[in-house]
């Protein structure tokens, strides 16, 4: 029996999908039960009890033996019944694999019989049974896309296009799978009464409401993270076999490989799964995917795997410092706590280079960007406007912002792309009318009050200088690799990338006191059982395809060094 829902906006999670509504909300068989019922317990629970509320961890999933469960969204009208589970059918989407808050509530429909697997339990299945791993890890993400491409959340921002904190906020919920509903102060005429409910104008955004009760005026991403409760609670106690820093690509494959092979995997990440290479519109020349692929769903499914796999992810938690004396090794966290490891992988990846231009960082998020997603690609639609860059990242930025904006210049300092970017995207920047290459090209001028207005450009080609009414820049030159943190820990190069492997010289290991007769591994630092890998690695190729080969051929030496 499917599952059902009431009319209206409550209609949209279970059919958003259309054939694909059997897969979000199976049933399971009488085989596939009993094969559940040793990881749980059968539970009778009356009409009206609550199982599950928004926030809760370490909820249990329950499959429906009889009678039904309904999940309902609490909003500040009332409940909206987003779906009904019926006889077969089963709790939960991807917050219940992590064990972090609940998006709903779930409320017994009518008196029901239960089987209550609790969320460790529930991971076990998923590692060793293919079958019904399949089956509820295709549910839990279909579930997840769904409740964010309905607005199903139970966060409301309230904000505006030309706010840079609207869209800092924006990008971390859109990166992170986190269901939100937006209100622009300026175009949604339902805003007012919820400011005068909470007491704010429209001069507070962005402003943030978790779960109908809780209003943050314009959080850092951390305290959004705290709202929310997306974060496994982080045991300070235990050392973990390993602690990877960063989950971009790397960092991801090197958590998945890791958890994969029965090591403790503690992941840290600033902002949200895939680094740099989440903020790509689409790669195309990643194997495997020959019609191409997001980078922010590559990071996404990768960071189910890793899930799967029991790595432990934590979002918005930044590494301060890594403090390479004591054993095992000791990494300060935002938060003020520390965690310690037996070995360590850094994949802090690396950022785009700023202009050097004074106010630059004045029309961040306002007329600036270092990415170029569907939330950037509203921000100027219809619009010229400027990207910088002769890399992969900018020839791909340039022919997705081509569907949406009237023109897009591409600026280049070189005399062309033929070494920095992929043929098949400089043959079809070429064949895109309304991208213009300009090269031996550089920006001098940025103006505007509160946001950016006008543009000056300079080419030493033909010694002429450009002034044009654009309002949006993206930016996407160079590479400064995340390293701040280290404090001189491991040796890096004279640009700040961590030397590794044969690499390395006399001097970094004399200034590393390395204490083994052994020379260090490949993807080793100057300090044993600390490895780097993916962009912020010396000598890295700034591929991908390069940065999951490191991360996951580097476990294979993590389990050489624990085993030392």
């Amino acid at each position: 029996m499917s599952a059902e829902t009431l009319p209206g906006q409550g209609m949209m999670l279970a059919n958003l999908y259309g054939e694909r509504k059997n897969q979000t909300f199976p049933t399971l068989t009488a085989p596939q039960i009993a094969r559940l019922a040793s990881h749980g317990t059968k539970i009778t629970v009356p009409k009206g009890k609550i199982l599950a509320e928004p926030g809760d961890r370490h909820r249990k999933l329950f499959v429906v033996l009889a009678g039904s469960i309904e999940i309902v969204r609490p909003t500040l009208q009332g409940e909206q019944l987003l779906v009904v589970l019926t006889a077969g059918q089963f709790t939960g989407e991807m917050s219940t694999l992590r064990g972090v808050g609940s998006l709903a509530r779930a409320r017994v429909r009518e008196n029901a019989e239960l089987l209550a697997i609790p969320d460790d339990q529930l991971r076990t299945v998923v590692q060793t049974d293919a079958i019904l791993s399949e089956l509820f890890m295709r549910a839990f993400i279909l579930r997840r896309v769904a409740l964010v491409a309905a607005q199903q959340g139970d966060l409301i921002l309230i904000g505006s296009r030309h706010s840079a904190g609207t869209l800092r906020l924006q990008q971390f919920l859109t990166r992170n799978a986190y269901p939100y509903v937006n209100l622009d102060v300026d175009s949604d005429t339902d805003v007012q009464p919820l400011l005068d409910r909470f007491h704010v104008t429209a001069d507070d955004i962005p402003i943030v409401i978790c779960r109908g009760e809780k209003m943050v005026r314009n959080p850092t991403n951390e305290q959004l993270a705290d709202c929310l409760e997306m974060n496994p609670q982080i045991d300070c106690k235990t050392v973990r076999d390993l602690i990877v820093i960063g989950a971009g690509p790397a960092g991801l494959a090197a958590a998945v490989y890791a958890a994969s092979e029965g090591l403790n995997v503690l992941v840290l990440e600033t902002n949200a799964p895939g680094g740099q290479a989440g903020s790509s519109s689409r790669i195309e020349n990643y194997l495997g995917f020959p019609t191409g692929i997001s980078g922010q769903a590559l990071a996404g499914r990768a960071l189910v795997q890793a899930q799967k796999f029991g790595a432990e992810v934590a979002i918005a938690n930044s590494a301060l410092k890594l403090r390479c004396q004591p054993k095992p090794y000791e990494i300060q966290l935002s938060a003020e706590q520390i965690v310690r490891g037996r070995a360590v992988v850094i994949a802090s990846g690396i950022e785009y280079r700023k202009l050097t231009l004074a106010n630059t960082d004045r029309f961040l998020g306002v007329g600036i960007y270092y990415a170029a997603t569907f939330i950037e690609a509203q921000l100027c639609k219809d619009e010229d406007i400027v990207i910088v860059g002769g890399g992969n990242s900018a020839g791909q930025a340039a022919v997705f912002l081509s569907n949406s904006c009237r023109h897009v210049n591409l600026l280049v300092r070189g005399k062309g792309l033929s070494e920095s970017m992929s043929r098949y995207l400089i043959r079809r920047i070429e064949d895109t009318p309304n991208i213009t290459l300009r090269t031996s090209t550089e920006i001098t001028a940025l103006e505007g009050d509160t946001n950016l207005e006008h543009v000056t450009w300079h080419c030493s080609h033909d010694n002429q200088t450009t002034t044009s009414s654009i309002h949006h820049v993206f930016l996407m030159t160079g590479a400064v690799p995340n390293t701040h943190w280290l404090q001189g820990c491991v040796a890096v190069d004279d640009k700040g990338f961590v030397r590794t492997g044969a690499d390395l010289i006399g001097e970094d290991l004399a200034s590393g006191s390395w204490p083994l007769t052994r020379q260090p591994y490949m993807f080793e630092t100057s300090v044993p059982r600390i490895f780097a890998v993916g962009d912020v690695r010396a000598g890295s190729v700034k591929r991908v395809a390069a940065a999951v080969g490191e991360g996951s051929t580097c476990i294979q030496l993590v389990h050489r060094v624990l085993a030392e």
